[in-house]
C-alpha cells in the first residue's frame, strides 16, 4: 500500500474514533442531566412547570439570557428553578441550527416578511438591508418561537412529571422491599434467640 494512502486512512480512523469519543462524551453528559433532573427535590407538579418554562423560553432567540430569564420568570411564578434552567438547554450549539431557522421559518409566514436581500443586490445592499430588516427578523423569531414552544413545553410538563413521578414511585417500592428485607432478617434472628433460649432452659 501507497505511503499516502495509508496516511489517509490513519486520517480517517483518527476521525471516526473522534466523532464516537464526542457522542459517547455527549451522551453521558445528557444522562448525567437526566439522573440529576430525576433526583431534584421539591413538588413534582413544580418541577414540570419548571422544565416546561425553561423549553419555552429556550425556544426564543434570547440565547445567552436564557438561564437568567428562565430563572427569574420560575422565581417569580414560586416553581423550580433548577428544572427551568435544565430545560432551556433546548436550545443549545447543537441544536440551534435546527431551531432558530424553524422558528424563523414560522414567524416570517405569520408576520409576512421576505427570507431577506436578494445576493444578486450586491454584498452592501444585502447587508443593509439585513440591519433595516433586523427588528422585523428578531419579531419573526420571537412570534416562532412563541408559537412552536407552547406545544413543547406542554408535551415538556407531562413528560418530565410522568418521569420525576414514576422515579420516586420506583425509590419508594426500594425501600419498601429494603423495608421487608430487614423485617424478614430481624424475625429469623428473634427465632434463631428464641431457639437458643430453649436449648439452654433444656439443659
Amino acid at each position: 500500500m501507497d505511503a499516502s494512502v495509508r496516511w489517509e486512512c490513519m486520517n480517517t480512523d483518527i476521525e471516526t474514533t473522534q466523532t464516537a469519543g464526542s457522542k459517547n462524551k455527549l451522551l453521558l453528559a445528557l444522562q448525567k442531566t437526566y439522573q440529576r433532573f430525576l433526583k431534584i427535590r421539591g413538588n413534582p407538579h413544580e418541577i414540570a412547570l419548571g422544565f416546561a418554562l425553561g423549553l419555552f423560553i429556550g425556544m426564543t432567540p434570547f440565547m445567552g439570557f436564557h438561564t437568567a430569564i428562565a430563572i427569574f420568570f420560575a422565581a417569580l411564578l414560586k416553581w423550580n428553578k433548577i428544572s427551568a434552567a435544565i430545560g432551556v438547554w433546548i436550545s443549545n450549539p447543537i441544536t440551534a441550527p435546527v431551531i432558530y431557522p424553524f422558528t424563523f421559518f414560522i414567524g416570517a409566514k405569520l408576520t409576512g416578511i421576505s427570507n431577506g436581500a436578494n445576493p444578486a443586490d450586491g454584498y452592501e445592499f444585502a447587508m443593509f438591508d439585513m440591519l433595516l430588516k433586523a427588528p422585523m427578523i428578531v419579531l419573526a423569531l420571537v412570534i416562532g418561537g412563541v408559537v412552536i414552544g407552547i406545544p413543547v413545553a406542554i408535551a415538556g410538563y407531562y413528560i418530565s412529571f410522568s418521569a420525576v413521578n414514576n422515579y420516586r414511585k420506583r425509590i419508594k417500592e426500594k425501600l419498601l422491599h429494603q423495608k421487608k428485607l430487614m423485617s424478614i432478617g430481624v424475625r429469623k434472628r428473634r427465632v434463631k434467640l428464641k431457639r437458643k433460649k430453649k436449648k439452654k432452659k433444656k439443659k
